[in-house]
Order: structure tokens, then C-alpha cells, then sequence
């Protein structure tokens, strides 16, 4: 009980400073007015990673490792020539290894727009519903708001899970430390799915 106490607290504690360093790389880029409001989800998540390998936080955790665009083996795949081209993808994988232990934790981004349809509509079918199938580990989405606000932004997610049905699904707000817009949303299959918002449009 005790061994199984100290490792949930190391967990709890990579999870924090792998919050850390996302959250202070999106801090840098506001502050360096460095992303483009017309980039691709790669292109931002790409440029935070390059704040993050930068942050001096980072250098006194060497032992985390950051990887970019990580592959996610799937079993379903028969292995075939090419087939590691056809395994999912997930953003960013947080990696450390504490007294014979892997922790790893997942990101997964997507651009959101207050009056897009279309991204909040991927943001469900290809961000919550990878999570929800397990195609993604359990991990945490990120939404890149780029035009409009984050309060009906969010409102239109969840008006589009209560036209699917899925009202037992939609994302409300939680006060968390360090991150100024932070969600959370219920499922049955995986439990809770915890969502962050990137505000952009402040640039």
C-alpha cells in the first residue's frame, strides 16, 4: 500500500511539471507574439515544443523527454509492409522513468474557432472520440483557440454533443492552478477527459 501510494504521488508530480512546461510554452509564445493565427495544429504545437526543450524548468528535469508527432502502436493493424505508416499519431508524448517506473502522458491538440462548425465538430469526432475508442491512450486534448472567445467556443462544443446525443458528455469548467482555461468532460468508457484551452487570439 505504501509502494503503491509513493508511486500515485510520483505520478501526480510528473503530471504537474509536464502541465508546467505546456503551460509556460504557451505563456512565451503570447509573450513573444511568435504563433501565426492562420498556422496548422502541427505548426503551433511544434513551435511550443521548441519553448519547451528551451525552458530552464525542463533542464532541471532532464529526465523528461518530449517526443513530437509519436506514433501509437495499434494491434488491430496487421503487420504488413507499411503498416507503421497507418498507426495513429498523438501530438506530444511526456516521458520519464522514477525508480524502475514509465510514466508517460499524452497531448493531443486541435485548433478550435468560435464560429467554425467544422473544427469544433473534429475537435469531438477526432479528439474526444480518439480518446473515448482508445485509439489515443488516456491522455489530455488541447484546443488551440484562434478566432473568437473560449466561453461559447465551448458552449458550441457541447451544443453539438447534446445534438448527438451525448449531453452526459460535455465539458465543464474547473478551476486548476496553473492553466486559466481548464475542462473536464465524463465518459463512460475511460472516466474523465481533461481538456485545456490555449487562448491565441490574445496575440
Amino acid at each position: 500500500m505504501v509502494k503503491n501510494t509513493f508511486r500515485s504521488g510520483l505520478k501526480v508530480g510528473f503530471e504537474s511539471k509536464c502541465f508546467r512546461l505546456f503551460v509556460e510554452a504557451y505563456n512565451q509564445s503570447i509573450m513573444d507574439k511568435y504563433i501565426q493565427l492562420d498556422w496548422d495544429e502541427n505548426d503551433i504545437t511544434n513551435q511550443l515544443l521548441q519553448y519547451i526543450e528551451n525552458n530552464q524548468f525542463r533542464s532541471k528535469n532532464p529526465s523528461i523527454v518530449v517526443n513530437f508527432d509519436h506514433p501509437v502502436p495499434n494491434t488491430s493493424i496487421k503487420k504488413t509492409k507499411g503498416y507503421a505508416a497507418k498507426e495513429p499519431r498523438i501530438d506530444l508524448r511526456f516521458v520519464t522513468f522514477n525508480f524502475e517506473v514509465e510514466y508517460i502522458l499524452f497531448f493531443e491538440a486541435k485548433n478550435l474557432k468560435e464560429k467554425n462548425s467544422a473544427l469544433k465538430r473534429r475537435y469531438i469526432c477526432t479528439g474526444i472520440g480518439n480518446f473515448v475508442t482508445r485509439k489515443y491512450p488516456k491522455g489530455f486534448l488541447v484546443g488551440y483557440l484562434l478566432e473568437g472567445t473560449v466561453y461559447p467556443t465551448i458552449a458550441g462544443i457541447n451544443n453539438l454533443l447534446k445534438i448527438y446525443k451525448r449531453e452526459n458528455e460535455c465539458l465543464y469548467s474547473k478551476k486548476h492552478d496553473i492553466v486559466q482555461f481548464y475542462y473536464e468532460s465524463n465518459h463512460s468508457k475511460i472516466g474523465t477527459l481533461k481538456h485545456l484551452i490555449f487562448d491565441f487570439t490574445v496575440l
